[in-house]
């Protein structure tokens, strides 16, 4: 009789609970070998898109190169049209007009192309005591400490008198030299070491050496500056006035690297977001024919609260979407009412080392699959949309019929974590919106950490959010 009790709670419990389930234990070999195939695109693109200029560019191209052309308002469409739009180099949306009427609403996925770094102030080059610096002004949240002695690469334009456009890839190339921020010793640095760790590094101590040579003239003060200035002009034709005309990132200069004797990992900067926008731009390149018309939205400027004309709380995705409509005849508004939204944004990845910030049931783990969050913000959920039951019950549904690996999660504990996402800025354009992205461990740092089959489940789902 007790045998039969253990038996029937046993039945209980696989049919009650709720399991998590590493996916690889969930996926064939054939879909393993799909998911790795699949990483290697993803961390070319890493290399290849570090900052949003490079990101927009690397987009546009490849949307070209599978037949989007640029949107055309006076134009009509049919299903099955590709069309894209570029907001000033910075934001991309791609559109692949679907088979049911616009007004039916559209399935939109949004990510974003920006990620932390350091920012040249508009005159950053000095020399201190015949060492060549820029001075910075970091963007976005980092740890200030992670910076220094990381080899860091310089992206960016820089725009002349002549408003002619001079474009900035140094430290990339094997053969270029790379930057890199100074800390202090540890045998001279206890006077730092009792400073908060806010503080270790300050903002205004976050300076890039960029040399040390000084020009061939004795009776010249700052030779270092004069000689590096030498260096550019010849390089690039400008002068220090150049600088208050640019704009100049520096980021960390290594590849995107397997992490672990199985490869199961991916380390790299700027994992955060554009893990999301890899896979939302695959899934909408891919798309055919969808039944919605299927938008994607990669935008600039989250990482700094998404304000400015190339960031989601500006007007241009709902302008973008009122032209589309018009098109076909259609309000924007009563588009956007019927739509639906992914937004496309990481999720903090439990971490064993650091258990104590995560409440575990409620935590995304790497190899859990793509993450859904219903809500962000922090503390009393403050600055999120809070996706309904419903549209969590839809996703829900989605991703179960597609056989996606999905998982939910949220950022650390209720009164230690907290962050937010583009979801906000779009939900309140009247569409449902909910997030869905991959986990991400270490997030914000130099050299982020996720998970090869999370990356793959993300694709999947906007594989089949795109496709319905």
């Amino acid at each position: 009789m007790a045998k039969k009790e253990n038996t029937t709670a046993k039945e209980l419990k696989e049919k009650l609970f709720n399991k998590r389930k590493n996916a690889y234990l969930r996926m064939s070999d054939a879909e393993i070998k799909k998911c790795d195939k699949f990483c290697e695109g993803y961390k070319k693109f890493l290399d290849a898109a570090k900052t949003e200029r490079e990101a927009a560019g690397y987009i546009e191209r490849e949307a070209v190169s599978r037949g989007f052309v640029p949107f055309d308002k006076g134009k009509s469409y049919k299903a099955g049209d590709k069309v894209y739009y570029v907001n000033r180099e910075k934001a991309v949306i791609l559109a692949v007009i679907g088979k049911e009427p616009i007004e039916n609403g559209v399935n939109l996925i949004a990510a974003h192309i920006d990620s932390p770094r350091l920012d040249l102030k508009q005159n950053p080059l000095y020399e201190k005591d015949e060492v060549g610096y820029f001075k910075t002004h970091y963007y976005g949240g980092i740890k200030k400490y992670q910076w220094p002695t990381v080899p860091l690469s310089l992206h960016g334009v820089i725009i002349k008198s002549d408003l002619r456009k001079i474009t900035v890839n140094i430290g990339e190339d094997e053969s270029d030299p790379v930057f890199c921020v100074s800390d202090l010793l540890p045998h001279l640095a206890a006077t730092q070491m009792k400073r908060p760790s806010p503080e270790l590094i300050k903002g205004e101590e976050l300076n890039v050496i960029i040399g040390s040579r000084p020009f061939k003239d004795d009776d010249v003060s700052e030779a270092v500056k004069l000689n590096l200035l030498m260096i550019l002009n010849a390089k690039y034709g400008i002068s220090e006035a150049d600088f208050l005309s640019a704009e100049l990132e520096a980021v960390p200069a290594f590849k995107a690297r397997d992490i672990g004797f199985d490869r199961s990992l991916i380390g790299s900067y700027g994992q955060d977001d554009r893990v999301c926008a890899y896979t939302e731009l695959m899934a909408i390149l891919e798309a055919k024919s969808p039944r919605r018309t299927a938008v994607a939205v990669l935008t600039d400027k989250e990482e700094t609260g998404s304000d400015g004309n190339t960031g989601l709380r500006s007007a241009y995705l709902k302008y973008f979407i009122a032209d589309l409509a018009a098109t076909f005849g259609v309000r924007g508004r009563d588009v956007l009412s019927k739509s639906r939204c992914l937004s496309a944004d990481v999720n903090a990845a439990y971490d064993p080392t650091f258990p104590d910030v995560f409440e575990k049931n409620n935590a995304c783990v790497l190899n859990g699959g793509v993450c859904v969050t219903k809500f962000t913000g922090s503390r009393g959920k403050s600055g999120t949309s809070d996706a309904s039951a419903e549209f969590v019950g839809e996703i829900r549904a989605l991703l179960d019929k597609k056989g996606v690996i999905w998982q939910t999660g949220e950022l650390g504990k209720v009164d230690i974590g907290g962050g937010g996402t583009v979801a906000a800025y779009i939900a309140n354009l009247n569409i449902d919106t909910i997030d869905v992205g991959v986990p991400v461990m270490s997030m914000h740092a130099p050299f982020e950490i996720t998970a090869k089959a999370d990356v793959y489940a993300a694709y999947k789902a906007f594989e089949a959010f795109v496709g319905q």
